[in-house]
């Protein structure tokens, strides 16, 4: 029995605020999912400051709530980092506007959780007809059947890129590797003498090195092959920004990576890390890439900080 459903029209504003609640639910998932530390009510103040700096009164004009509960979320934003609120010319009231990471959550937001959002509601909305109360029962049993998340689990990878490298690009692939190395681990000469000559040192011999570029974000990861013998490369230099997290970018990168070592020939192709990387580690298992102690044996020595080796096993069909 649903007695908000069988009183109709008397109970509408419920009904619909049941609605509204089993959405929010939804998008507060798929939010979560792409590392967002907001929820649903904040996304259209936040849209609209990346317009424009407003004061309480103007985003309560514009997004039609009520001033106290405006003025509540933009407090969580602020306390978020999100939000900056300034004194403006008339100091009686204040300027809201994004701060870089307010920016940068926008971008994450476009790219991440808005179009998996459409892409969800246009499903459930498909074809619908008739009078109200009847549109509203079918997309609830819709919401019922398969949740807003669950419609467009894909959704998250789009907008993502492989990007060629250019000599402009040099600065990135040294600054995107050194930021994991040096958090982790310390900068060795063989990590110097890739990163501070890319051209000379990975693709003058004959290697590769790419970059993945997610929209609204810019490049935000890369990752090189070094040949190092007639056949052999080292899948080396794999680097994905921390503002990447839930794009899936470095699984995407690593993937063309490997097509890439395919068209070039390479046997072996092989890895070295250390165990402390275990999400990469887990991504390279994921991928193909299997413990071995003979490449352990032949280039574990190169760095120091080296605790496990790795080489891609080829499927039978391409040995």
């Amino acid at each position: 029995m649903d007695l908000i459903a069988e009183m109709g029209p008397v109970f509408l504003g419920s009904r619909l605020k049941r609605l509204a609640e089993r959405l929010q639910s939804g998008a507060a998932r798929i939010i979560d999912e792409a590392g967002l530390p907001v929820q649903p009510a904040h996304m259209p103040l936040l849209a609209a400051l990346d317009r424009q700096p407003m004061t309480v009164g103007e985003l309560v004009g514009i997004v039609g709530t009520s001033q106290p509960g405006v003025t509540r979320a933009i407090g969580q934003l602020v306390a978020l980092g999100l939000v900056r609120s300034e004194r403006g010319g008339d100091q009686r009231r204040r300027s809201l506007s994004l701060t870089q990471a307010g920016k940068a959550a926008m971008a994450r937001a476009r790219l991440l959780v808005w179009p998996r959002i459409e892409k969800s509601v246009e499903e459930i909305c498909s074809g619908l007809s008739g009078p109200l109360l009847d549109q509203i029962a079918s997309i609830e049993a819709a919401l019922a059947a398969r949740p807003l998340e669950a419609r467009s689990a894909t959704a998250a990878r789009q907008g993502l890129a492989i990007v060629e490298y250019r000599d402009d690009l040099a600065g990135l692939f040294h600054d995107i590797n050194a930021e994991w190395i040096e958090t982790m681990f310390r900068m060795e000469p063989a990590d110097r003498e890739v990163l501070e000559h890319p051209r000379e040192r990975i693709l003058d011999p004959g290697g590769a090195i790419l970059f993945v570029e997610a929209t609204g974000l810019g490049i935000v990861g890369t990752c090189a092959l070094r040949k190092t013998g007639d056949t052999g490369f080292e899948l080396t230099k794999m680097g994905v920004r921390a503002s990447a997290r839930g794009l899936k970018a470095g699984e995407f990168l690593l993937a063309a990576t490997i097509d890439r070592a395919r068209a070039l020939g390479a046997d072996p192709l092989y890895l070295l890390t250390n165990s402390q990387c275990s999400a990469a580690i887990h991504l390279y298992e994921k991928l193909g890439f299997d413990h071995d102690a003979q490449v352990m044996e032949d280039h574990g020595s190169r760095y120091r900080r080296c605790d496990v080796a790795m080489r891609y096993r080829w499927p039978a069909n391409e040995d």
